[in-house]
């Protein structure tokens, strides 16, 4: 048995996510991906990944892996298989990997980039890749709020009630905003994630800028 590791990009705007649902109705990225892994390998695969993404939420170098018997080589897992899938989903590097490298449990961190955009009329350009908040924003004061939730803590307030993680706690490596002309920035490295934890942490932050 092969072990393989991949880096994928992909726009999720138009995916339920990347876990795979039990709705026929809901698209996500790991059935994309599992049905284009499968038919170059001829045969069923499964992907385990560093981090699922949710609804809506875009990837660069999302690192998943999985199990073949058959090693189709570096070629065929990269570019044979992004000819299987829609342009809104890129591998963009394959790797054999050791037996016990893992992509969830060998990753050290993850990193979100959260993107705002303050204007009073939206941007079609932007629509699903940004949000927009038409109120000047306090930078400083939302870095502020920031400092307060590096290090390890109990994130219960910020994950969504459909979380299924064990353990509320997780630890932020580091969370800071920045301004680039009309776009605020907000970057945050942490071990893992909860459910919607990102999200929620903006929306908070948000409130302290206005």
């Amino acid at each position: 048995m092969y072990r393989i590791a991949l880096g994928i990009e992909y726009d999720g705007a138009t995916f339920s996510g990347w876990q795979a649902q039990s709705s026929p109705q809901l698209e996500t990225v790991q059935e994309n991906l599992e049905a284009a892994l499968s038919r170059i390998a001829a045969h069923p695969i499964k992907t385990i990944c560093a981090g699922r993404t949710d609804a809506g939420v875009h990837a660069m170098n999302q690192v998943v892996h999985f199990d073949s018997p058959v090693n189709r080589g570096e070629k065929a897992w990269s570019t044979g298989v992004n000819s299987l899938l829609p342009p809104s989903i890129r591998v963009t590097w394959a790797r054999d990997v050791d037996n016990d490298f893992h992509a969830r449990f060998s990753a050290t961190a993850r990193n979100y980039k959260y993107l705002v955009y303050s204007q009073k009329t939206e941007r079609p350009m932007l629509w699903k890749r940004a949000l927009r908040v038409p109120q000047k924003l306090n930078i400083p004061a939302m870095n502020e709020a920031a400092a307060h939730i590096i290090g390890e803590h109990d994130f219960s307030a910020f994950r969504a009630a459909g979380c299924q993680s064990k353990s509320p706690y997780r630890c932020v490596i580091n969370a800071n905003w920045t301004r680039r002309g009309a776009f605020v920035i907000f970057n945050i490295k942490a071990n893992a994630f909860l459910l919607h934890m990102v999200r929620n942490i903006v929306g908070s932050f948000l409130d302290v800028g206005k």
